[in-house]
């Protein structure tokens, strides 16, 4: 990289230096399944997943603890365990990325693609200066020199709103609160100008105000850098306002994938119905108990015979604990996706045909 690049880097760190619009997709995901061996026997964690994300666009992926939603992203980014399988296909920008090495992976991330995860006191080194713990990858991916990298990790702490950035940078994690540890974990995901970031549960144990700063934080970052985001988390409400698309998983599968004011005003699965009733409202009473979902998620070693939600599903019919239904699109909104037979507002069949939720450039799933 230039000298010259490097120089506009440090100068508006906000800008992106490789999130441009291009020709295609920037992530397709087609029909990706995940396995854990475990004593018990096998579980299906992700089972066949299809998606595809455009650039500087926004995936809500919602559902519940054990859904599936995490794996998912660390599946993309090649982030399992040696006890995982996985099979299906994954392209960033075309390229096949599925069966990536460690050393291959590596040269992506930061640069292409890029996570900050739930907990920001596990993903940040204890025992290391926040300053080291952004320069590092600035040094490894872009060839600055020390002084470019500090420069640039100030710019970057000031970015992301952490107040006397000369200050914080020599700071340990255990010296932040946690929402400037949050920051500071967004700032070390976007120090290399990534084209992608996955954002799982980032507000997860801050406090409500802390959380619309976090999330409005990502959204300005994301437009400034025109970088596409997968937004992972367990509350509708999050996404609400923040996605272009929402998907719902549950059993690792998407059962409901939308345009997000379509989701919201023409709801069709269940579950989803199940997670929008659990969101608490500012026009309730204090003290007003959520209608919680009944039942526990599935066991995914030995999942029912057929729709996964069924045995927790107000409206489950025979046929519904039978055969699982596919994934398939409305004839009422193109691009609404639903898995259910009996969708809401309906008392017969659903009004639907099984398709292939958008074709990839791999072909039918």
């Amino acid at each position: 990289m230039s000298r010259q690049r490097r120089r506009k880097l440090i100068e508006v760190p906000s800008t992106p230096h490789m999130g441009q619009p291009g020709a295609g997709p920037l992530l397709d995901v087609d029909g990706v399944r995940t396995s854990f061996d475990t004593a018990r026997g096998r579980v299906k964690a992700v089972d066949g997943v299809t998606f595809r994300l455009e650039r500087g666009k926004t995936l809500g992926i919602v559902g519940e603890s054990g859904s599936g939603k995490s794996v998912l992203s660390r599946t993309i980014m090649g982030l399992l365990p040696s006890t995982a399988t996985r099979e299906g296909t994954v392209r960033f920008e075309g390229r096949d990325i599925s069966d990536l090495s460690a050393e291959g992976y590596r040269d992506l991330y930061g640069t292409e693609m890029s996570m900050v995860f739930q907990d920001p006191m596990t993903s940040l080194n204890p025992v290391l200066r926040i300053g080291r713990q952004i320069t590092e990858s600035l040094r490894y991916h872009l060839d600055m020199d020390k002084r470019e990298a500090n420069e640039t990790a100030l710019a970057l702490l000031d970015a992301v709103k952490i107040p006397e950035p000369a200050k914080r940078i020599r700071s340990y994690p255990h010296e932040l609160s946690g929402g400037m540890r949050q920051r500071v974990v967004i700032a070390v995901a976007l120090a290399c100008g990534p084209k992608l970031l996955f954002a799982d549960e980032p507000t997860t144990a801050l406090d409500v105000t802390v959380q619309a700063q976090i999330l409005d934080l990502l959204a300005e970052q994301q437009r400034e850098r025109f970088m596409a985001m997968i937004l992972i988390t367990h509350d509708l409400g999050v996404v609400a306002g923040r996605a272009d698309e929402i998907a719902v998983m549950y059993a690792g599968r998407i059962v409901e994938k939308a345009p997000t004011n379509v989701l919201f005003s023409d709801t069709r699965m269940p579950y989803t119905e199940a997670l929008m009733k659990a969101i608490p409202k500012v026009s309730q009473p204090s003290h007003t108990r959520l209608d919680a979902i009944g039942g526990r998620p599935p066991d995914l070693i030995n999942p029912p015979a057929g729709c996964a939600f069924s045995p927790r599903c107000p409206y489950a019919q025979e046929r519904c604990r039978a055969e699982p239904p596919p994934l398939s699109e409305s004839t009422r909104v193109a691009g609404h996706y639903f898995a259910c037979f009996y969708p809401l507002g309906h008392d017969r069949p659903a009004d639907t045909s099984p398709v292939t939720p958008e074709p990839t450039s791999g072909g039918a799933r």
